[in-house]
């Protein structure tokens, strides 16, 4: 992984995790992914219909990529419960509310056991989980059953033994979504949810399983579109270097990966336009950001950032340490193109169906 031979729009590039336009994989696709050396793809439901399609859909984008210096992060959102983004015909695992309620860690770590060989089996690199967020509302709330408790202890209790047995099987863990989604009871899907807590109370309440998370040598932590006003009364937490850079950076000592959630979400879009929300993103101290837009969009940030960092709104340095964490994560992660051949399905229902049956 020569990270020298990369122009600066490839380099731009690699901090990116982007969504697919359509389900099949189109020569817009193969040309954003070749020319611009991208970082990552975020699999959604809505891309297969079936498992040989998922398996189909992830040979390809490895294929395409071959051809590129690093290479690619195929990601997904696969908690349990409701958030599931494996196909109909694997069974579902129980939400992480409720194997925490049966108190028996054992069988969280199993949970997280059978993820990880199921997405390390199906070619996927990156989860976006554990949810480190802590229930502060009821179950039809943004985080809700999501989470494994109503306090700090439980939330990092279990939350980090899931973490720790992802990391284990081989795939990278992406703890959220920091500094705490559940202090608010507004969707960042909908809008921009304002955290009225104050530094302390956040401090000593929802950020407590991100610190411990970050003692327990977590890899990946994915920033929540949260306004903290008591840190930073105009960005939120996402594009916030108060929060990223001051606070989580060089007061809590986290060396890892730090993930933007989607900025297509409408609590960024509807205040920032992309270009300024992605320039706002790398100045605070993400090194990579997720963008579900159209490539054509894509296209437009990257030459735009490539101009503000020939013009010196961005640094460069920023973007080569970023590039430097996410090859070293890649490498520890042994993330490749190489062809998968899938997991049984029969086998994966199996324990699925054996552990589900315990709550």
């Amino acid at each position: 992984m020569e990270i020298e031979k990369l122009t600066i729009e490839q380099r731009i590039g690699q901090m990116l995790i982007i969504a697919l336009e359509e389900k099949e994989i189109t020569e817009r696709t193969k040309n954003i992914i070749q020319k611009y050396n991208i970082g990552g793809i975020i699999l959604y439901r809505k891309n297969y219909a079936n498992y040989e399609e998922m398996l189909k859909l992830i040979n390809k984008l490895k294929e395409i990529n071959k051809l590129n210096e690093i290479p690619l992060f195929i990601s997904i959102d696969q908690e349990g419960g409701r958030v599931n983004r494996m196909p109909f015909e694997i069974l579902n695992l129980k939400s992480a509310s409720k194997f925490a309620k049966t108190g028996n860690i054992e069988m969280v770590k199993e949970s997280a056991k059978i993820i990880a060989e199921m997405l390390a089996k199906t070619g996927i690199s990156m989860n976006y989980s554990p949810v480190l967020d802590i229930k502060n509302f009821n179950e039809k709330h943004a985080i809700g059953d999501r989470c494994y408790g109503e306090n700090e202890e439980n939330v990092s209790k279990y939350g980090i033994e899931f973490m720790k047995e992802l990391s284990k099987g081989g795939v990278l863990p992406v703890v959220k979504h920091f500094p705490g989604h559940g202090a608010t009871n507004q969707d960042s899907h909908m809008t921009l949810p304002v955290v009225k807590k104050s530094k302390e109370k956040l401090e000593n309440e929802d950020m407590v399983p991100f610190k411990n998370a970050i003692q327990n040598e977590a890899e990946a932590i994915m920033i929540g579109h949260i306004l903290v006003k008591d840190i930073d009364k105009k960005y939120p937490a996402s594009l916030s270097k108060k929060m990223i850079q001051e606070y989580l950076v060089e007061n809590l000592k986290f060396k890892g990966l730090i993930i933007t959630d989607d900025l297509k979400m409408l609590a960024v879009r509807l205040k920032y336009p992309l270009k300024r929300a992605v320039t706002f993103a790398i100045n605070s101290g993400n090194n990579m950001i997720m963008i579900g837009t159209k490539y054509k969009k894509i296209e437009k940030i990257i030459k735009t950032v490539s101009k503000k960092i020939k013009k010196g709104k961005i640094d460069i340095n920023r973007i080569n340490e970023s590039l430097e964490k996410i090859v070293s994560v890649k490498k520890k992660y042994n993330v490749n193109d190489n062809e998968i051949t899938g997991f049984n399905i029969e086998y994966i229902n199996k324990k699925i169906e054996e552990l589900n049956s315990k709550i």
